[in-house]
């Protein structure tokens, strides 16, 4: 079947662009924080895994953390188990902690290496009591209930999984000293892991255009020090982008150099923000 010249001509203007990118990026580590519509929608689903494939097939080093808001909340309004967010993050009982477990490491872990392994890769998920690579103590804020704080990441198990060719999916659940499961905002675990490692990039995926200014237009790059500013302006930084932009400017601090907020209902999303110029997020810079 042969194409027009048209799209032969837009087809090789895209792979041109790339190359750079492509050469740049190669061999560096870019943590994706997986969630929101990406993980809904059918057809978003199917691209985003087919996309983490060709990353790593030309030399680039993905890192998926998944979330699973739609999916927790879903199975909680099931068996009726009442639930509030306090800044962005999810109040959780002894009850639902046990809940939101099953649901990250057993449902939605297995069905994103499942997505990955048919196009070609080699996922290895990060979930479960024994394979989980977080460690985390109770959050200084009871008010939160079975919340977890980061203590260390099993750093070792990370990186040999990418020495062996593997893309590592990995659930947001913390386990604390004696393994009881603690519930962790996954953008600050995909952050907290890409400082972990250093990565080149961390890359979260929302709902949302980007980081908007005060007219609601989408900032396409803003430098590391103004974006600190802006997370003080609650008018403009609210709700569930407090923890997103927080967990980004944490990981800039810890030595990542790029760090991407993405509109994850756009197809083939994480592509465009590292392959071509413009990108669809808002890219902080340090």
């Amino acid at each position: 079947m042969s194409i027009s010249k048209k799209s032969a001509i837009n087809i090789s203007k895209v792979l041109s662009e790339a190359l750079p990118y492509i050469q740049k990026f190669s061999g560096k580590t870019i943590v994706i924080k997986y969630g929101g519509s990406a993980m809904r929608d059918s057809y978003l689903r199917k691209s985003f895994a087919r996309d983490v494939v060709l990353m790593k097939t030309v030399g680039i080093n993905p890192v998926i953390v998944h979330g699973g808001g739609p999916q927790i909340g879903k199975e909680l309004d099931r068996l009726k188990l009442d639930f509030k967010f306090k800044n962005g993050i999810r109040v959780t009982t002894p009850e639902m902690v046990k809940v939101i477990q099953k649901v990250l490491d057993l449902q939605i872990n297995p069905e994103i290496k499942k997505l990955i392994n048919s196009w070609g890769g080699q996922g290895k998920s990060f979930a479960g009591k024994k394979m989980g690579l977080i460690n985390a103590i109770k959050s200084k804020n009871k008010s939160l209930g079975e919340v977890g704080q980061i203590t260390k990441i099993n750093k070792s198990k990370l990186l040999k999984a990418l020495t062996s060719h593997q893309i590592p999916i990995i659930s947001p659940i913390g386990w604390g000293p004696k393994k009881t499961p603690l519930n962790i905002n996954a953008d600050e675990v995909a952050c907290f892991v890409a400082g972990t490692i250093k990565a080149e990039k961390i890359i979260l995926l929302t709902d949302v255009l980007g980081i908007k200014n005060e007219s609601g237009k989408k900032i396409s790059q803003i430098s590391f020090k103004d974006s600190k500013k802006l997370l003080k302006n609650k008018t403009i930084v609210k709700g569930g982008m407090v923890p997103k932009l927080t967990a980004a400017i944490d990981a800039l601090n810890q030595g990542v150099n790029y760090a991407h907020i993405v509109d994850g209902r756009v197809p083939h999303a994480v592509l465009l923000e590292i392959l071509t110029q413009k990108g669809v997020g808002t890219l902080i810079n340090r």
